[in-house]
């Protein structure tokens, strides 16, 4: 199975509508659209885009849920028009007098998925004063089975165990960073999962400037297609990397027969030979986390 992703160096800055919004993002998924992908990967905290909108009352992330409607209708009408798959970024949404970062899976037939954040910033709480969510779930495509998580999820080696042991076999990572130190945090956690667990992982950040935004003033963002590093993949283990804070969308293939190959007969075979006699198997979660997976309710489009 081969499959074509893009992600998209998201660049943020001041606009006047959500038509300018919508204009943006519209260039970047017909851009992946002539290069044939089957995938686009947006950044997290994407909408946060529309909190510099002129007349924008409210700035902070209380103000972003009045736009859920709009930007579901967005993403799943050009889904459907370039018969892609598109991760949305992250936008916020209000559930039960909550409020969550979820990242958005559109499938090319208007169905909308969806996964929040599962671990928070210390600032996404104390600032932002948003909730983490409760499951985690794999998805699946005709391309594959993938698994969204984002930005800080991929620091913590135990959720990519998890979302592996279920069958994902590429997993999005859309970030939100704003200095060199977050952005090599995300980034070298990104290439030690691919190693762990022999998967790929697709990775992309914001870059530009919100003024009028508080905690989107800086982004300091690259994207990224990594791989394990063994023999039939690129030294280093990068596919394919943008130019750092450029505004910019890449594109790269990924055949999923590599992975199947280094599992079985790789230089080493790290998934095969954990030592689950010393140490819990986190995939052995497979079936909890599909009981998660059921009871976790798409938001109606």
């Amino acid at each position: 199975m081969k499959l074509r992703v893009s992600a998209v160096q998201y660049h943020l800055h001041t606009i006047d509508t959500f038509e300018d919004f919508a204009k943006q993002v519209t260039h970047y998924v017909k851009s992946a659209a002539e290069f044939n992908s089957d995938f686009i990967l947006f950044p997290e905290f994407l909408t946060t885009q529309l909190l510099s909108i002129t007349d924008q009352t409210d700035r902070t992330y209380t103000g972003l849920p009045a736009y859920t409607n709009r930007y579901y209708a967005l993403m799943s009408s050009l889904a459907k028009e370039e018969n892609m798959h598109i991760i949305g970024g992250t936008h916020i949404i209000e559930r039960g007098g909550k409020y969550y970062n979820v990242a958005h899976l559109f499938y090319p037939n208007g169905r909308m998925e969806e996964q929040a954040k599962l671990h928070l910033t210390p600032w996404e709480i104390t600032e932002w004063k948003l909730s983490p969510g409760e499951g985690v779930r794999i998805f699946d495509t005709e391309k594959g089975k993938i698994a969204i998580l984002t930005c800080y999820d991929v620091e913590f080696p135990e959720i990519v165990r998890m979302v592996r042991g279920m069958g994902a076999d590429v997993i999005f990572i859309p970030s939100c960073t704003d200095d060199r130190h977050g952005f090599h945090r995300v980034r070298y956690s990104c290439h030690a999962r691919t190693i762990e667990n022999q998967v790929y992982v697709v990775t992309t950040g914001t870059i530009g400037s919100l003024p009028t935004v508080d905690f989107m003033r800086s982004n300091f963002g690259q994207a990224a297609v990594i791989t394990p590093n063994d023999v039939p993949f690129p030294q280093g283990g990068i596919l394919m990397e943008g130019e750092i804070n450029h505004d910019m969308i890449i594109t790269a293939d990924l055949d999923l027969s590599l992975l199947y190959e280094v599992r079985l007969d790789g230089s080493v075979t790290t998934w095969r030979d954990r030592r689950v006699d010393l140490y819990p198997d986190l995939s052995k979660s497979k079936e909890k986390q599909a009981e998660v997976s059921k009871k976790t309710i798409p938001l109606p489009l």
